[in-house]
């Protein structure tokens, strides 16, 4: 890929669409589903409002990051946007936890299509189909058979937009003629990157704790108890982890893969998590985990030989 790329070029300066259908979507139901996913999410969703959501991980009882997912509360049930790979985990998961609650689970993921609008032109594009814009984080409102969620997949400014699957082909050909260009998965990735925003399964996994991704908008330290709570506290209590989740830069063409350490000196500082090359930047842009000591002021890191700059001491949130 090439800066000359029109989905690239598009998410980074004016508006693309992303085909994100086939994300796991589960519509939650029944008179004890809130009481059911704040007793087993991170955040605090009995306090949701129609028409607002909330970020949030689902946790096992070490305290270990299970699946992250959007929780958005419609007027009569939730709706759970997580990644494709995590969907039939997370129906487990809660069904598991369904013992004499009222609480029904279906799966809409193969009925539903997901398109993204991102890019800074994002807005415009769907001022011109008449589509709602939500503002806030996980925000979403109604529109036609289905509905928009102020969500970004890349960090980019946008929002995703969920239809019946019947109307994917017919609803892209919309957004393109409203100045929309498509983006393929390998633009995608690399924006993602070069925004520092982490995905489950790449920069986000079960051996990570909530506070090593340092995404705390996933987080309610005073909601109550709920599934690995007893872990979060205590690692909130000490005020310290082993891990932090960083944005980083390499000097180098060829992204190191998964896994690649990152060393200060001789000594093992971290791994990288993802990585792509960015043409806009000429480097290799990248997620990945460091030990505190390693952010401190005048460290310098490598990875397979090449020089590592830590771009934000934070990943992206939202």
């Amino acid at each position: 890929m090439s800066s000359d790329d029109p989905g690239y070029r598009a998410l980074r300066e004016s508006a693309a669409w992303l085909d994100l259908t086939g994300r796991g979507l589960i519509r939650v139901t029944g008179e004890d589903c809130a009481r059911l996913l704040h007793a087993l999410s991170s955040n605090h969703v009995e306090q949701l409002q129609a028409g607002e959501g909330c970020y949030a991980f689902f946790l096992n009882a070490q305290g270990r990051i299970l699946a992250d997912v959007n929780i958005l509360r419609r007027a009569n049930h939730f709706l759970l946007d997580t990644e494709p790979e995590r969907a039939r985990f997370v129906c487990g998961h809660l069904e598991k936890h369904i013992i004499a609650d009222d609480v029904t689970l279906e799966d809409l993921t193969a009925q539903t299509a997901v398109l993204g609008v991102e890019g800074p032109r994002a807005a415009e594009v769907l001022a011109t189909l008449g589509a709602p814009r939500p503002e806030a984080l996980c925000q979403h409102a109604r529109w036609g058979e289905g509905g928009v969620a102020r969500l970004s997949f890349t960090g980019a400014p946008g929002w995703r937009i969920f239809a019946p699957a019947s109307e994917e082909e017919a609803l892209a050909g919309r957004l393109e003629q409203a100045g929309a260009v498509a983006a393929d998965p390998d633009a995608i990735r690399t924006v993602r990157l070069e925004n520092g925003k982490p995905r489950y399964g790449e920069d986000l996994s079960e051996k990570h704790l909530p506070q090593e991704t340092q995404l705390l908008h996933a987080m309610h330290f005073s909601k109550g108890c709920y599934l690995g709570q007893e872990i979060v506290e205590r690692v909130r209590s000490r005020g310290h982890v082993h891990w932090a989740l960083v944005r980083l830069a390499v000097e180098a063409v060829a992204p190191p893969p998964p896994g690649t350490r990152i060393l200060a000196g001789d000594a093992e500082a971290g791994e990288i998590s993802s990585a792509a090359f960015s043409p806009a930047l000429g480097k290799v842009v990248a997620l990945g985990y460091l030990r505190p000591e390693a952010l401190l002021p005048g460290v310098a890191l490598t990875a397979s030989g090449a020089p590592v700059e830590v771009t934000a001491a934070k990943p992206m949130e939202g």
